[in-house]
């Protein structure tokens, strides 16, 4: 059966009960796996049992200002229906708010969406979206922060920022190559400008500070996916525990940094283990400034969002609310 037929299927069998919330689903039209005939298709099933408004994003910013609207005019909920990118201004628009957020996958790799728990397949996410309408039960999370900037699930300084910032330069084989444009990306900038004389970042956590070349910051687990494998970088945070966990990597030789990359993808090893990373759990906040007057590089959520010489994290408990 296609993914058409299911969702009509979907529609028709809500029976035609009244619409009981409000939802307003805010739709990223360049994800990955977007089409105008799959959004039509979704919000067709999902007005069995939603009154809903359906927005598509037009430039940087814009699905944050919907939000911030939305919450303010009491929406039940707000879809984020793209990528994590779409994910992470959705958050910087409800972070506070107490407006509750959903997800719908539309992008390559839909991190928080798994780490929510929502099914990374289109059609039974929104299957799943009308089932709850009848145990509707938002449950608050923590959002974190670097910076003035909201982050749902991961963030990081050096080094993996520089990667993002590579590889968003080229939409187009992203989407078509995916997480192995990644790891082509983060080779060549690793030879290009981390092998010899990379950038230093000096991480502050309490009272202990630890240098480097590169900050990993989650808020949930896993820090990221490799197609289906989970990245994992240290054990503890979790979306609803409170603090934060992440890694330091503490310099970028030709052995360092490969042998860090395996025991993240590995189930068997620890990257907290790896001799040259720094390893945290349990903080409620850190953090990371330039030693050597070169500005870092930030990422959000798999976003590349500019450079700072330095970057201060924190986690607001229950900051965020999710309909999962």
């Amino acid at each position: 059966m296609s993914d058409a037929t299911t969702l009509e299927a979907l529609a028709e069998a809500q029976g035609g009960r009244a619409p009981s919330k409000r939802m307003l689903i805010i739709v990223n039209p360049y994800a990955t796996t977007m089409s105008d005939r799959l959004k039509g298709l979704v919000v067709y099933a999902l007005q069995g049992r939603y009154e809903v408004e359906a927005v598509d994003t037009q430039r940087q910013g814009h699905a944050t200002e919907l939000c911030r609207e939305a919450a303010r005019e009491g929406y039940d909920v707000v879809v984020a229906f793209g990528g994590d990118g779409t994910v992470n201004e959705v958050v910087n628009g409800l972070a506070g708010t107490g407006t509750p957020l959903s997800v719908l996958p539309g992008g390559a790799t839909n991190v928080y969406v798994r780490m929510l728990g929502i099914p990374n397949d289109v059609v039974d996410a929104t299957e799943h979206l009308l089932a709850v309408a009848d145990d509707w039960r938002p449950r608050a999370i923590d959002a974190a922060r670097v910076n003035d900037r909201w982050f749902a699930f991961a963030a990081g300084a050096g080094l993996d920022a520089s990667v993002v910032e590579r590889v968003d330069r080229h939409p187009q084989l992203k989407a078509k190559h995916g997480p192995w444009y990644y790891a082509g990306s983060a080779i060549a900038l690793f030879l290009e400008r981390y092998v010899v004389n990379p950038p230093r970042v000096a991480v502050s956590v309490g009272e202990t500070t630890v240098e480097g070349v590169s900050c990993m910051v989650q808020n949930g687990q896993p820090y990221t996916f490799f197609k289906r494998r989970p990245v994992s970088l240290a054990p503890g945070a979790q979306l609803d525990s409170g603090d934060l966990s992440g890694a330091v990597l503490e310099r970028a030789s030709p052995l360092d940094v490969p042998s860090a990359a395996v025991r993240a993808v590995s189930p068997r090893f620890s990257v907290g283990d790896h001799r040259h990373v720094t390893a945290f759990d349990g903080v409620r906040g850190l953090r990371v400034r330039s030693v050597d007057e070169r500005p870092v590089p930030l990422q959000v959520d798999g976003d590349y969002i500019g450079e700072e010489m330095e970057a201060v994290f924190s986690v607001l408990p229950g900051g965020l609310h999710v309909v999962a």
